[in-house]
C-alpha cells in the first residue's frame, strides 16, 4: 500500500506563517515593551514609591520597615504570610498610587491586608487610601503627613 501523505502544500504554509509571527511578535515586545508593564521605567513613578516606602511609620522609622516587621512578626509565630510586590499606577491627574499587599494564614483561609496610598511627587505628598495603609502613618495631629 502506497503511503498517504495527509499535510497539503497549505498547511504548512499556514503553519510556517503561524510560527513566523508569533517569532515577530516575541521580538517586538522584548524591544518595545511597554511602560505600563514596566512602571519603573517612569522616573516619577520611582519617585513615588520611593516617597512611600521611606515615608515615616507611626512604629517604625520608614513605612517599608514597618511591612517588613509585621511580615517578619507573623512568620515568626508560625503564620502563614506572603508580602507581594510593591506596584506603582499612574493616575489621569499626575499622581500615583502605590499598593502592597500582604496575605495572612488566619486558621484555614487566607486574608488579604490591601495598602493604598496616593501620592502628589510633585508636592512631595503621601496620603493613605486604605485603613490598612492609614494606620502605618502617623496622625494628622502630630503634622507629620506630608514629607
Amino acid at each position: 500500500m502506497p503511503a498517504e501523505t495527509t499535510s497539503l502544500p497549505w498547511v504548512k504554509i499556514i503553519h510556517y506563517g503561524v510560527y513566523g509571527l508569533l517569532g515577530v511578535g516575541a521580538i517586538a515586545y522584548v524591544i518595545l515593551r511597554p511602560s505600563f508593564l514596566d512602571p519603573m521605567s517612569d522616573p516619577e513613578a520611582a519617585e513615588a514609591m520611593a516617597l512611600v516606602q521611606t515615608h515615616r511609620a507611626q512604629q517604625s522609622p520608614t513605612i517599608r520597615q514597618a511591612i517588613t516587621e509585621r511580615v517578619r512578626g507573623l512568620s515568626d509565630k508560625g503564620r502563614g504570610v506572603n508580602l507581594r510586590e510593591w506596584r506603582v499606577e499612574r493616575e489621569p491627574l499626575g499622581t500615583y498610587l502605590v499598593r502592597v499587599s500582604i496575605r495572612e494564614q488566619v486558621t484555614v483561609e487566607w486574608f488579604e491586608r490591601n495598602y493604598l496610598w496616593r501620592v502628589d511627587v510633585a508636592k512631595r505628598t503621601v496620603v493613605p487610601l486604605t485603613i490598612p495603609a492609614s494606620t502605618l502613618m502617623p496622625s494628622e495631629e502630630t503634622g507629620n503627613q506630608p514629607m
